[in-house]
């Protein structure tokens, strides 16, 4: 048995890894799942998170937001709304859109949609640690 499988982790607009990865931590809807070679076959949606996946020993990290993912023995393919390696966020604006999405939260807004809120905070905070967590200042 193979020590990798092929990562693939795709948005509607480009094709964002196309590796030989020893594992990943993938946030599925239930929760984070760690994936290695040899996995049985799944289906899973996505949530809202980080994907870790480790190349030549090497982590990576990127910011995740909805989708569906597929395992196999020896490939996983990730299908995601949005996704983004952390050179590629604008910290400035996801500082903006948690700060705006907390304003909506607080608020007694009875036409408020809680989980549209609820969510856009989540992902300018992944957003954020994905960022912080490479290096990049708030």
């Amino acid at each position: 048995m193979s020590n990798t499988f092929q990562l693939e982790i795709v948005t509607p607009s480009r094709l964002i890894v196309q590796e030989a990865a020893e594992e990943a931590q993938i946030p599925g809807a239930s929760g984070y799942m760690g994936i290695l070679p040899g996995h049985a076959p799944l289906i899973t949606e996505l949530a809202v998170g980080v994907i870790t996946y480790r190349t030549n020993s090497t982590a990576h990290t990127l910011s995740v937001a909805w989708g569906f993912a597929e395992a196999l023995p020896d490939k996983v393919t990730i299908l995601a709304e949005t996704a983004e390696r952390p050179q590629e966020i604008d910290v400035p604006r996801a500082q903006k859109a948690k700060e705006r999405a907390e304003q909506r939260l607080k608020s007694n807004d009875p036409e408020l949609d809680y989980t549209r809120a609820e969510g856009a905070l989540q992902r300018a905070e992944t957003r954020l640690n994905v960022a912080q967590s490479a290096g990049k200042e708030k």
